[in-house]
Formats: C-alpha cells, structure tokens, sequence
C-alpha cells in the first residue's frame, strides 16, 4: 500500500520540524509549508491525504485556507488552535475542519488523532452503501455522501456527516457522548466530549435546531419523524 501522504500547514519552526518527523517516523510521506498561499497551492498540487493545519499563519489564517481547500476538493483536516475557544473552534469546523488540538498537544495524541481521521476516511469508501436514509423532510445519501432537508442541500463536513449518519443509524435511540466518541473519531477515552458537542451544534446550526435531542449528562438521539 502506498504510504499516506499529510499536508503539514505550521509556520512556527520549532512545532514544524517536530510534527513533520513524527508524522515520516510513522510512515507518513509529509509536505510542508509555513503560509496560508502556499498551502492552498500545495493542497491543488499534491491532493493530500489529510491535513495538519495550524490556525494562525501568513498570508491568510488556517481557517481562510481550509474553506478554499474543501471548496476544491474534500479532504480530512485536523486544526491546530493556540487558544481554546469555543467561537474559534465552532468556526474552523463550519468551514470544514474534523477534528482540532490545541497547544501545546502531545505528538503522541496528534498521531492518534490522525490516524482516527483517516480510519474514518477508509471506512466510508466502503463499497457496500444501504439506500438512502429518510426521516420526515430529512433524506441523508450514504452512497452519495449528501444530506438535504426540506429539499435543500446542506453541505456537511465528512465528520459532520459520519456523525448524522450513524445518529440515523439508531434514531431516536440516544447514544452517550462516550459512545459517539469511540464509534465516529475512534477515541478510546472520554477527554475529547467537547469534540461531539461542537459538531452537534454544526449540524444543528446547518439542518435544523430540533434535528437533535439532547439528553442531558447523557448523549444525543436523532428526533425527525419518519
């Protein structure tokens, strides 16, 4: 299998070289660049895998580079965030990121991270699709990869849309936050629930506030009538 190839997007020296030996020591072939241009033009030029993208950077910031990157084509994005932010956060995943660190991270917890993302990716190049999944208004196209509610397309980031789709898996059945973070981002421990919260609000904010019951201290079920 051919190695995996990651954008690097950091234009701090220091976190640069370490992410970018990491990420070759664990078999990754990396591109790197230090600016908001040229990582928009390296994405076109080399089509990553996935991407390892810093907030603030040159040029213009990660978020400006990650809504013109999935503009072109989708593609995994994990941000890295010097504050944490729920505004910041809420943002960079409206745009298109899945997942988020903030500084200082563990190269060990980047790499989990990493690695979850692209398992995910795997998983939804699945050749074997069901039919279409509808709910009242609501029809979600496993095949196609699209949502749209009252006959509008909302545009999902990949997480976003793993995330309602396997919610629609088990609708009106409510899934623990805990459970969600092991079957959608593969996280083995609970430290990352903040993460599910904030692509609830993403696709609550893009399909609707009353798409997803919250059970509070408990999870989410998905709640549109059939």
């Amino acid at each position: 299998m051919n190695a995996r190839t990651i954008l690097v997007v950091e234009d701090e020296p220091t976190i640069a070289d370490a992410v970018s030996a990491r990420l070759r020591a664990e078999g990754f072939v990396v591109e790197l660049v230090a600016d908001g241009p040229g990582a928009v033009e390296a994405a076109r030029r080399v089509q990553p895998d996935a991407i390892v993208l810093d907030v603030m950077l040159p040029g213009f910031d990660g978020l400006e580079v990650c809504r013109r990157v999935q503009a072109e084509r989708p593609v995994p994005v994990l941000m890295l965030t010097a504050r944490d932010d729920e505004t910041d956060l809420l943002v960079g995943l409206a745009v298109g990121a899945d997942d988020y660190l903030t500084k200082p991270f563990s190269m060990r917890e980047l790499t989990a991270r990493l690695h979850a993302l692209l398992r995910r990716v795997n998983r939804s190049a699945a050749p074997a699709v069901p039919a279409p999944l509808r709910f009242g208004d609501l029809e979600i196209n496993l095949a196609e990869r699209r949502v749209h509610r009252g006959g509008v397309e909302a545009r999902l980031t990949p997480t976003e849309f793993d995330l309602l789709a396997h919610l629609a898996a088990h609708a009106r059945t409510v899934l623990p936050r805990e459970r969600l973070l092991a079957d959608i981002w593969g996280w083995a421990d609970a430290s990352g629930t903040r993460t599910v919260d904030s692509h609830i609000k993403g696709l609550r904010r893009k399909l609707g506030a009353d798409l997803i019951r919250t059970v509070h201290g408990v999870g989410y079920a998905l709640e549109v009538a059939r």
